[in-house]
Order: C-alpha cells, then structure tokens, then sequence
C-alpha cells in the first residue's frame, strides 16, 4: 500500500552558470581578429508542478535532495555555451511552500500552477561581450554563478469542497464510499482512516469533491490521535459535514457530547469558525441507531444546525444530504468565494538589488555587503589580473571605494566582500575617488608618480645655480640613463648651433 506523505522537507539546488569564454579570433592574414569568446550557459532551474497524477509527497520524502543541471562554458567564435536544463517536479494539488524560516512564500493550487523553487545561476559574460572602447581586447571573462540553494518545506492541504469530520468509526470512510466512487479501508476497529481520502460527488449538476479525514478524538488538538497531522486538510473546506455515530457501542457518548467534543477541537486548532456546519447522524439503519436520532435531531437543529438522518449501508437519506452539500457550494461558487480562496499567493524578493552596506568591524576591518557586489566577487577570476582590475573599477563605480573612506578605512584596511563560503578578504588599496590624496602622502593620483615630481623639484635646483654651458654639459654627460634624454651642443664651422 502507498504511504501518504503530506509534509516533507525539500533541498533544491539549481545548476550553475556556465563560465565565459576567453577567445581570440584568428584567420588567415588576420592574427589578431578581436576577442569573439561566447557567454556561459544559463544553469537549469528547479520548479514545481501541481501535476493532477501526484497525491502524495512520498517521493520528496525518500529523495529529499533534487538538483538541476549547469550550463556550460562559452565557446571561441561568438558561440554561447548551452544553457542547463530545468528539473521539473510534480506537486499534488493544494501544496503549500515555507522557507527555511518558516514564512509561507507560495500556495500552489490549479494543475499546472508553477513555482520556481531554485533559479539557476547566470552564466558568465565572455570577452566579446566585455570589449568596449576603452577595452578593446579584453584577456579575461566573467565565472557563471552558482545555482540558488533553498531548504524549503513542503506541505499539502487536500482541495476539497466539503470535509467529513467526527470520532473514529463513526462511519465517515463508508459515506464517501457510499456517495462518491472513493473505495477507503473500511473496518470495524478505529483509526483504519490513517491518510485522507477524496471523492467527487455529482449531486444533479454540480459536481463537487469530498475529503473524509481521519478520526478526531478528546485532546487531538495538543496531539493525541491523528487529528491534528491532518486537520490542515480541512482549512480549504466551504463546509464542515460532523458525521455522528448514533449506534454507537460506548455508554458515555451521544450524539450530541460528540459534537460538542469536535467542535472544541476545532476551536482549538483555530482557523475554521467561519466554515458552515452540518449534521449527518449516520447509522439510522439499527434500531439503536434510528432511536437515538429521533431523540437528537430537534435538539440539534435548536441550535441552529442543518441536520440529516443517514445511513451509509441502507443508503438511507443520503441523497438528502449530497444536495445540501451541493446548495452550499452553489452559493459559494456564486459568490465567487472559492476563486478567491483558490488565488495563489506569492511574496517574491528584489532579484538584482543594485544597493550595498559597509560596516566598520570591531577588529578594524569592514564589511561590504549587497546582492550586486557580491555577485560581482562570485563571477571574477582571482587568477587574472586583468579581472581584478575589472572588479576594481566596477565597485569603485558603484561607489564601494566612497563609502570605504568615509567609515574610515585607510590604505592596507582589511576588506571582506560576502559571507560564508564565497566570503573574499582583501587589503584596500584606495584611489583618487575615495579621496586617496588625503590618506597618506606617499599616494598619488592616477597616471602621477610622487617620485618623478621628487626627481623634478631636485633638478630644478641644481639647474638654477648653473650657467648654460654647463648645463648643456650635464645633459650630455648624463647617458647613463638610458631613458634620459641627450642633448648635444654643437658648432658648426659657419658658427650656426643646432
């Protein structure tokens, strides 16, 4: 027999991103062609279904880790990598999705409903797509980004018009037997019920479905039973039929304590007081039975309850009740209630968030955290100089360098961009735009030497204090340098100097 898994715990991974391609192009009479190197591979996704074939979670509960598959490396002569395919899964109907946290991000109902459980990464960017004016040749491409990893939990609720609840054996297994074409276990002991069964019921024109859950009993709400595992399966419901065991064998129940006992279990499981309510006294086809529900029936419907006498062998009154049943889901249906409750309801995220943070540790160094900076990290190639100098002049356009300054770092401050594994930790090396000018003095600004001014300022001195011919001497003597220039001073016959 299948087991019923209605709560699991899912572990997605999605593919990688494939890297960029570094690629020159090369022909016949042209050597040097320009870089032509192709993007990565965009990584496959993992996504659920609600697939109508799939009831349980049963298959998540024995393969609880799922991944999809990357996509791979960009190819020479502007020819992108092939991207990596999307792991689909099927869902039942009614699966409902919590973080790692616990907050519910996504409630999936209507086959063929959606859900991308993990994105895969972004492949990287090859040469061809980094050249630019200013970079006409670019020697390095962008890594592709790993796959997204979600620990998720999934849990079902059973889509169901009309729920059937009340104590075990009470006769609720053989109702939905006896009105739909559902064939339960059905015995004569309690607790045969251990999973929800559904059912769909045609009552004239409406065709409706019916869930039977297991068995309630005093103190299911702190857990005692099966109740409270599966009382969620109801919280869809429009309408609560308590099935009533007027046969019953025990001398301490009646009809009526047993309603009373569900309905306390329900107000202390909590989200359903608005559901409509109706009585089913079940088993009218022994003399105890019919007995006991004739002394009931007026009792019950004093207090406001819908009630009808029924028997689940005999077929006794049942066609009474599937039309109750029907009436209640017209309304509803009518007012639009199910489609409102059917609606899916998403919180999605910023998925490119280009803001970042940087804070001043307590040992001295400083954290720079955001989704942009540290994607950026993730996709450089620390073994290329060339892809760091990248990095570099994108987090100083970004304004990392800026922000850096003003919480008080200085050259040789320890940096550290990301958390966990793909942390990177590096010794700042400021620039002209987070105000290096005014750190130390021994920097300088971009395409300027403080040694050559140095040189400069010297020579100016010494030059001052010669004449002209002797300082046309020490040009000319001055070849040891070989990046000196040489001047000579020569006279021609004519006495004319060049």
């Amino acid at each position: 027999m299948t087991s019923f898994i209605d709560r699991v715990t899912l572990y997605a991974t999605a593919g990688k991103g494939g890297d960029g391609c570094v690629s020159v192009k090369r022909e016949k009479f042209k050597p040097l062609g320009g870089p032509d190197g192709g993007n990565g591979g965009r990584g496959g996704d993992v996504v659920l279904v609600v697939d109508p074939s799939v009831t349980t979670l049963l298959d998540f509960h024995h393969s609880p880790h799922r991944r999809a598959t990357s996509g791979h490396q960009g190819y020479g002569d502007r020819k992108d990598g092939y991207q990596g395919d999307d792991l689909i899964l099927g869902v039942p109907n009614g699966t409902v999705i919590f973080d790692s946290s616990g907050e519910q991000i996504a409630d999936l109902i209507g086959n063929g409903t959606v859900f991308v459980a993990a994105q895969g990464g972004h492949g990287g960017l090859g040469n061809l797509a980094l050249a630019s004016s200013k970079r006409r040749a670019p020697g390095f491409a962008l890594l592709g980004e790993p796959g997204e990893e979600r620990k998720l939990l999934l849990e079902l609720k059973s889509v169901a018009d009309i729920a059937l609840v009340g104590f075990p054996s009470a006769g609720k297994s053989s109702l939905i037997a006896a009105i739909s074409s559902a064939r339960p276990k059905i015995a004569d002991y309690p607790f045969t019920t251990l999973a929800p069964n559904l059912g769909v019921v045609q009552a004239g024109e409406t065709r409706f479905t019916v869930a039977d859950v297991p068995g309630l009993i005093p103190g299911a709400s702190q857990g005692k039973g099966l109740g409270l595992e599966f009382l969620r399966h109801v919280e869809r419901c429009i309408a609560l039929v308590h099935v009533l065991d007027c046969a019953t064998l025990e001398s301490d129940r009646n009809p009526v304590q047993d309603l009373e006992t569900i309905e306390n279990e329900l107000a202390l499981y909590g989200g359903l007081e608005d559901r409509i309510r109706i009585i089913a006294l079940n088993k009218i086809d022994l003399p105890d039975g019919q007995s006991m529900a004739d002394m009931v029936v007026d009792e019950l419907r004093e207090k406001g309850y819908e009630v009808y006498a029924v028997s689940a062998a005999s077929r006794a009154g049942l066609q009474e009740l599937t039309y109750a049943m029907a009436r209640q889901i017209q309304r509803d249906r009518a007012a639009g209630l199910t489609q409102e409750r059917t609606r899916i309801l998403l919180r999605p995220v910023a998925v490119d968030d280009s803001g970042f943070s940087v804070k001043a540790n307590a040992d001295g160094s400083f954290s720079v955290r955001g989704k942009k900076v540290e994607r950026w990290v993730r996709q450089t190639n620390f073994k290329n100089a060339e892809a760091i100098g990248y990095l570099a002049d994108r987090l100083a356009q970004l304004g990392v360098e800026r922000d850096l300054f003003k919480k008080g770092a200085v050259a040789g401050s320890e940096v550290r961009i990301g958390d966990g594994v793909t942390e990177v930790v590096f010794d700042w090396e400021p620039t002209i735009e987070a105000g290096a000018e005014q750190l130390a003095g021994h920097l300088h600004r971009r395409g300027e030497d403080s040694r050559l001014e140095s040189t400069w300022s010297q020579s100016v001195k010494i030059e001052d204090s010669l004449s002209d011919d002797e300082i046309a001497k020490q040009w000319e003597y001055n070849v040891s340098d070989p990046h000196s220039p040489k001047i000579v001073d020569t006279q021609q016959e004519d006495g004319d100097s060049k």
